[in-house]
């Protein structure tokens, strides 16, 4: 099938496991995403299969696009993305994929959304820093930065200094977060931890591209 899906940050809430924990969890719609377009070496250079999740006016999309889209016979979507092809079956377009068909209870996902943004931020919230001494000989400088540079060599600040700026509102990613549930009924999933982004936000969710670091070390 698909390596992963396109789904809309419900919001958080907490579920008891097996075990009697409770953990806390975030709920996504996700999918079922409907396949616009299979890419293939031959045609386009490399193996992806494009989907479209949500439903979006055709009066809002450009012309190209709503050709795209009846190309294929699906609706035009909010979000479009493209995925690695993973397992076996056979794929066509206009097919629905559903969450149940890509993931399973206990798989390990990456989930990638856009950070809230908290507008622009000093350094001690945008990059943790310690901040200087609230004792005496300290001047109305307790949450600066302290030095950005010398002054002789390299005469400039260089790049990527960690300075104030915008904070948020910037893609991220959260790895090896755990499936707990598969909400069949409401085309959603329930995942262990926090999620990027707003409630309402787009999300993708894929196979983790890699193991733990502890589950690798375990298993040699």
């Amino acid at each position: 099938m698909l390596n992963g899906l396109i789904g809309r940050k419900l919001g958080m809430t907490q579920m008891t496991d097996a075990t009697g924990r409770v953990r806390a969890v975030t709920v996504i719609s996700l999918g079922p995403c409907a396949i616009s377009q299979i890419k293939t070496a031959a045609t386009d250079g490399y193996e992806a299969v494009q989907v479209t999740w949500g439903r979006r006016r055709p009066s809002r999309i450009t012309k190209a696009a709503r050709g795209h889209f009846q190309k294929a016979e699906v609706a035009p979507g909010v979000a479009t993305r493209e995925f690695a092809r993973r397992g076996e079956g056979d794929l066509k377009l206009g097919q629905m994929v559903t969450a149940a068909e890509v993931f399973k209870p206990g798989d390990l996902v990456d989930i990638t959304g856009v950070s809230k943004g908290r507008g622009y931020a000093g350094v001690i919230r945008r990059h943790h820093f310690k901040g200087f001494p609230n004792s005496r000989g300290t001047h109305e400088y307790f949450r600066h930065g302290g030095s950005i540079g010398n002054r002789s060599f390299p005469g400039r600040v260089r790049k990527g200094l960690r300075m104030a700026g915008q904070l948020g509102n910037e893609t991220a990613t959260v790895q090896n977060l755990e499936l707990l549930e598969i909400l069949a009924d409401d085309q959603a999933i329930a995942v262990a931890g926090g999620v990027p982004g707003p409630d309402g936000g787009i999300v993708i969710v894929r196979h983790a591209s890699r193991r733990p670091v502890i589950e690798a070390a375990a298993n040699g």
